[in-house]
């Protein structure tokens, strides 16, 4: 080899440790390609015709169809706030007191982390990714089977999330099923996900019962009611309704005391289309935003502008079968169409994307995840719940999953932030001077090495190499490095994120199981 030739060899290679290097540097957050809360909000299912036609026929199903069920409280709270209980026993709503309590509805809320840089603004088309779910399995890639999940299972997932820079919030997103007793079933579940991440976290009450042992160990986490309150790092996701248009009583009751204790909401509206819910999608909507509307009069009428997410979440079902069918394009459809509506009525919103139908991250899982999440970010939703690592229609959660998901939402949130066209990015100087006597390339090039980190995105498990270089490497298997990347994270991860005091005395007060 000539000097020149090891002279050229050499700044290649030290160009490209360079560029290593730089891609390495973590950069201001104000400055990354992709950050939560990008704007999202340019795909329209739904035409503003047809907006408004949605929410006329909601505002015609609740007046003249109404819901049933309602808890006795519940039935004083709207009936005293101008809803009508009828002698067929269900509460009607008129179109004024729909209105009004819209009025006053909550809008451009925050909902915080125990750590202030996870606080998510949730105003105009804000888009958040994370998890969620009641999964009862734990997909087992290696084995290639589904096992009962436990506790342990998901302090691991919520220690995965908090690590995992695309995924914004964790919620509760399998059943602890080595715990028996619901009430401890609960305890375990908040402090799982409270002990793993101090991203915001979403959960749920199995019996309104348990609603006040649950804020005893809320308040032991935050350091006390009043810090509690001052910032809510938890929020309910409250199924209070059973589609179709009628109220679930205990879930009720459970809200209105987590209102009382200052707990934000998720209103969660979850009918199936053709088996809860109409078959047409539009029909699926109109039904979802009704129910929907039905909780902004419930929870304000108990308490004007109490932060609530407006949480249309219509399934849909293959109708061939009957079965859930969460990784289709029509899924994905129904979630951007609720989106818009979340954005005409000026309401935080959220709702499903994500779901692989699935049994283990493969070729489908990769596009019935990226089809709904990249919609669902285009449409502006708010919160996208359910966005990783769900598989099986919901019934199985993957960690390693999670772990793709991560590199998945990353490209996703690139296609949200879109093209940025300004007078730097559209300038002609770097073309004429490249084409003009230059050397006819980009490589290299200033502009070039200052936007490789703020304009594009790279992935930590996804393998970009040539198919030689693959091969020279080892022919590495996608799902092998995700199961390393997974066993990194938790085993650098160390311990439960709260005080040594804090931790003993939960345990001493309640039985943890892990």
């Amino acid at each position: 080899m000539s000097i020149v030739e090891a002279s050229q060899n050499s700044r290649r290679a030290g160009g490209r440790a360079a560029r290593v290097a730089m891609r390495a540097a973590p950069l201001a957050e104000n400055i990354r390609p992709v950050r939560p809360g990008l704007p999202g909000g340019q795909y329209k299912p739904l035409t503003e015709a047809g907006v408004r036609r949605i929410h006329e026929a909601a505002l015609d199903a609740l007046e003249n169809i109404g819901l049933s069920n309602a808890p006795k409280s519940g039935i004083e709270i709207m009936t005293g706030a101008g809803a009508i209980l009828g002698e067929d026993g269900r509460i009607r709503f008129p179109r004024a007191l729909v209105e009004d309590m819209l009025a006053v509805a909550a809008r451009d809320i925050t909902l915080y982390g125990r750590d202030p840089k996870y606080d998510l603004e949730l105003s105009g088309t804000r888009v958040y990714y994370g998890t969620a779910g009641a999964a009862v399995h734990i997909v087992d890639v290696e084995k290639r089977e589904y096992r009962e999940s436990t506790a342990k299972d998901l302090y691991n997932a919520a220690q995965l999330v908090h690590h995992l820079d695309n995924i914004h919030f964790f919620q509760r997103a399998m059943v602890c099923r080595d715990v028996a007793d619901n009430f401890l079933m609960d305890i375990n579940t908040l402090y799982a996900c409270c002990a793993g991440t101090s991203k915001h976290v979403g959960t749920s009450f199995s019996d309104p019962s348990h609603v006040a042992g649950c804020f005893d160990l809320i308040h032991m986490m935050a350091g006390g009611e009043d810090k509690w309150r001052e910032r809510p790092f938890v929020s309910n996701s409250n199924c209070f309704v059973v589609p179709p248009m009628k109220f679930a009583e205990e879930s009720c009751i459970t809200m209105e005391a987590c209102i009382r204790a200052g707990m934000p909401i998720l209103l969660l509206s979850a009918g199936q289309a053709g088996a809860t819910a109409p078959a047409p999608l539009a029909t699926a909507i109109v039904q979802a935003v009704a129910e929907c509307l039905a909780g902004v009069v419930y929870v304000n009428a108990m308490a004007p502008g109490h932060p609530a997410i407006f949480g249309t979440w219509p399934f849909v079902s293959d109708l061939r079968t009957g079965a859930m069918s969460g990784g289709s394009g029509e899924q994905a459809l129904l979630t951007a169409g609720c989106a818009q509506m979340h954005q005409f009525y000026g309401l935080p919103g959220g709702a499903a994307a994500g779901i692989a139908d699935s049994k283990l991250p493969d070729m489908q899982a990769g596009w019935e995840q990226a089809i709904s999440n990249v919609m669902a970010g285009l449409s502006g939703l708010n919160m996208v719940y359910e966005a990783v690592g769900m598989h099986g229609s919901l019934l199985g959660f993957c960690m390693e999953s999670l772990v793709l998901g991560d590199d998945l939402l990353g490209q996703v949130q690139r296609c949200v932030r879109g093209i940025d066209v300004t007078e730097d990015s559209v300038s002609l100087e770097t073309m004429r001077s490249v084409c003009m006597g230059g050397p006819g390339h980009y490589l290299g090039d200033p502009q070039t090495l200052s936007l490789m980190q703020t304009e594009y995105v790279y992935p930590a498990v996804a393998d970009r190499t040539s198919p030689k270089e693959w091969a020279e490497i080892g022919k590495p298997d996608l799902v092998a490095k995700a199961i390393e990347r997974k066993n990194r994270i938790l085993s650098e991860a160390g311990r439960p994120l709260f005080d040594r005091d804090v931790d003993l005395a939960v345990r001493e007060k309640f039985k943890i199981y892990f």
